[in-house]
Parts: C-alpha cells; structure tokens; sequence
C-alpha cells in the first residue's frame, strides 16, 4: 500500500503503535563508542531509502557511498524513492509484522510529517545523532531548524545534512522584475496567464508553495506553529483558497495539469513553457545552469516577507539492519568535506548545517573557495528564513487542495 505523508500519519497515529523509539538493547551500537562503532560496521551494506527523483542528487549519494565504502568499509545502496513515505510504510508493515530485526531500510532521508508520525509511532532507532563525532560543527543556534524538524523536536533520532530555503527562479530574458509578494503574483499571472505552475500536492515542493502563500496570507501566521486543529482552521486557510480560487485559472494548462515533481516544473523552465518557478534549494537554479539545464540568464530571489526554511534529515528505522553502517553514514555526510561538496553549485548547491565558526581554518577554507554561482542570492539576500508549519497544516491543506483543485475538471 502506497502512502502519502498525511494518509501515513492517519495510519500511525490513531493508536495503532503507540510510544516513542523503542529503548536501546545491550547489543545496539552505541555512537558514545565511535571505533566500536567503526568496527561493527565495516562489512555492512546499508540501504539508505532516499528521493531518487533528480540526477545532481543521485549523483551526490553515489559520491557519498563511494566515499564511505572506501574509508569504512560499509556498503551504501541507494534505494530511490518518489514518496518518502513509501520507506516508512515498509517500516510500519514490519513493525505490525512483528519483524523487529533484519528491517529493509537502514537510512532514509526524512523529514516533516513523516519524521513526526515515526516518532509517534515507535519507528525509529535513537536518540544517536547528538554523538556523532561530527554533531559537534552542527550550527544549533543560528539554524535551530536543525533540531526541531516541522517544530517536533528531534531529540537525537534524526541528523541532518541539508538546509534548505524557499526561493523563486525566474529568466531575465523573460521576466525582469517578477512579482515578489503573493497578491503581486497574482496580478502577474492575470496579465500573463499560463506562465506559472507549481508542482501538484502532495508532492513536497507544491505543498510548500501551499504554506508559503498560507504564511503571507493567514491573518496571523503566528498560529501557524500550533497543531491545525487548535488554530481556527477554517478562518485561518479561508484567504488561501480566495487566492488559489482566483490564481488557478491563470496558471500553465489552466490549472488542469500540474507538474509532478519539482524537476518537471524545471524542464518547463528550460522549455519556454512557464516564467516563473519555485525551489527548495537556494543554489538550485544555478546548478542548472552549471548542468546545461537552464540559460545563464535565470537569477533567484525571495518574497518580500520571507521564505520558510527547513533541514533535510536522515533517521535510522528502529530495526535497522545495519545500523552502526547507518551512523557512519550519517556521520560522514555531517563532515566539511561532504558539507561542502554538496554546497557546490556544480554538484547541488544545498545550504550547510554546519557553523563556519566551529571549524578548523582548513575547513573554512573549502566553503571560503566555492562560487555559490550566478544565480545564488547571498545569505544576506536570503533573509532570514521562516520556521515550517506544524506538520498537520500540511496534512491537511494537502488533502483540502486534492478535493479542491486535484481532480480532473
């Protein structure tokens, strides 16, 4: 059964498992201990579930298992993933199966809605991520999205290796001063209709785009910290319908189709077919154009009232198989050298967890050297980001925006 982010967390949170992450055996590798650690875990093949659905990103594992395999001796096999919440279904299967040993997934790469019904539901391996060795260049206080993921604080059963920040991405050859508030956006898509999409909810990215408008358009978005069922939600989502009602006839197709994905609302991009785009990842426009995949005359930028942010994460199934193998494998992708390496604009351009001023000068220094690219606003452009929803916005703007707009008209 394929299940997405909000109909998984129908599934666990009723009551079905109850309680968090299962207490440690004796037997459990424990990252207090990093060379017995090493040692288990040399000899492992750890199956670490993760999005498969852009090449820079399955090229940037394929270099990190790499990576591991030849300095640890530990076996990473990609499983790609089009729904995170496939990896945590299979967990929950074993789980109600009694298979609390030997599980199919030792890594995935997680966060939000499914990170918050895990938790709930007994389905992760932790707390570990405090001890890596490398948790210590983790930037806990200026990027305190990296221990509260969707405000669930992750209380070590997550680590993560990615910040990320919403932008939009736009062709100057096209668009020279494209719209920068959602009520401009609106009047621009009236003047130029078809020129905007966004990808279809539930995918990650067009339910994003879902919350940003909700941010700037919510009478107070303060609320929008709480659970959705304590909040008002009816008056609070109330002005983000009267904005899709009016914005979906303008859009590409007229709002009858939707890209699926955020790489297929790219390859509109570079297809002449849409303006205007929107993106998770700062450094994504430039490295398309570093690819080949967009023209050197798209350049990014943020709404006026900020953009939310977040951290991608990676947590360990609570019956892991290789679960000292997972650790190493979180750990290594905590380093400089990988944090950096994914930061480049050529491999990914993704934001670091890391704190420049907890690291050795050598280790600045490959931060220092990178070109962010043409298209990479600096962290002083940015701004600084909005914290995400609690993850019930999310579910059930989600399933609100299906029954709305998601169907065939």
């Amino acid at each position: 059964m394929r299940l997405t982010a909000s109909r998984l967390a129908r599934a666990c949170l009723p009551g079905l498992l109850t309680g968090l992450a299962l207490p440690a055996l004796a037997a459990d590798p424990d990252p207090a201990d990093w060379p017995a650690v090493l040692a288990e875990a040399r000899g492992q093949t750890v199956y670490w579930n993760a999005w498969g659905g852009a090449a820079a990103t399955n090229d940037f594992i394929r270099w990190a298992a790499g990576q591991v395999g030849d300095r640890y001796g530990v076996t990473v096999e990609h499983v790609k993933l089009a729904d995170t919440a496939d990896a945590v279904s299979r967990v929950l299967a074993e789980k109600t199966a009694g298979k609390d040993t030997g599980g199919a997934v030792d890594l995935v790469w997680i966060n939000g809605a499914n990170f918050a019904a895990m938790k709930e539901a007994g389905l992760l391996f932790g707390p570990w991520a405090g001890d890596l060795p490398n948790w210590r260049f983790v930037d806990t206080v200026g990027k305190p999205a990296v221990t509260a993921d969707f405000t669930v604080p992750t209380d070590g059963f997550e680590a993560p290796w990615a910040m990320a920040q919403v932008v939009f991405y736009h062709d100057t050859a096209r668009l020279g001063d494209p719209p920068r508030t959602m009520p401009a956006l609106l009047d621009w898509a009236r003047a130029h209709p078809g020129r905007f999409t966004y990808p279809q909810p539930p995918d990650f990215l067009g339910t994003t785009f879902l919350k940003q408008a909700l941010y700037e358009l919510a009478p107070d978005p303060s609320v929008l910290q709480t659970p959705a069922d304590e909040a008002g939600y009816d008056a609070v989502t109330a002005p983000l319908w009267a904005f899709l009602d009016d914005l979906t006839p303008h859009l590409w197709r007229q709002g009858r189709a939707y890209p699926q994905s955020g790489p297929q609302q790219l390859q509109l991009m570079a297809d002449g077919e849409i303006d205007l785009a929107i993106s998770f990842s700062p450094g994504e426009a430039s490295t398309a154009i570093a690819n080949g995949q967009l023209p050197d005359t798209v350049r990014t930028f943020v709404l006026e009232g900020g953009t939310i942010g977040n951290a991608s994460f990676v947590a360990i199934p609570y019956n892991a198989s290789a679960r000292a193998g997972a650790m190493v494998l979180a750990n290594f992708l905590l380093s400089p050298e990988a944090q950096a390496h994914a930061q480049d604009p050529d491999i990914l351009g993704y934001g670091t967890v890391l704190a420049m001023d907890k690291l050795a000068p050598d280790d600045r220094a490959r931060f220092e050297a990178l070109d962010l690219g043409i298209a990479t606003l600096s962290p002083a452009e940015l701004g600084p980001a909005l914290p995400e929803p609690h993850p019930s916005w999310a579910t059930r703007i989600e399933a609100d925006w299906t029954a709305r707009y998601g169907t065939a008209r």
